[in-house]
């Protein structure tokens, strides 16, 4: 069951690395891309919430901010990204769950003109090895292809 402490152990400074597909909005995009980059994560009202504040550096480096908010009354997370890449932009919310230490949001988002499933998954935070992965569905979840995966470490 989730509550507004799983994300606690993630609360400040990290080194980041990414994996991605080049074009994660291609989906028959095959070429990996890797870089590094920083983040800050910190709580926001009074712990039932956090905010991430990140700085990756690649091709062409990006700015990107994760808000997740606890809903306690529904017992779920909700989280939406913003980039540098996508100025004035804030994506759809992912909600979801922890269960046994693996947090999985989902949403369901038009990408490209074509509706998209998406689902982020958290492991390893409460173990001091946080690992986001974010993966599409174009078959309503039947099947998923991942296109990003990034690491923390201190």
């Amino acid at each position: 069951m989730s509550d507004s402490h799983d994300f606690d152990p993630y609360f400040g400074q990290w080194k980041l690395h990414t994996r991605k597909l080049r074009d994660v909005l291609d989906p028959d995009c095959e070429e990996w891309i890797e870089f590094d980059g920083s983040n800050d994560v910190q709580p926001i009202l009074g712990g039932l919430g956090n905010i991430e504040k990140s700085v990756n550096y690649g091709e062409e480096d990006f700015y990107g901010m994760s808000i997740r908010l606890f809903d306690p009354a529904a017992g779920v997370w909700r989280i939406w990204w913003a980039s540098s890449k996508f100025p004035g932009q804030m994506g759809v919310p992912n909600e979801g769950v922890f269960t046994d230490g693996v947090g999985t949001f989902v949403t369901d988002e038009e990408l490209n003109g074509r509706m998209t499933r998406v689902r982020f998954q958290w492991t390893g935070i409460a173990e001091g090895k946080p690992r986001w992965e974010q993966s599409f569905s174009y078959d309503e979840g039947a099947t998923w292809k991942l296109n990003w995966v990034t690491t923390s470490h201190r």
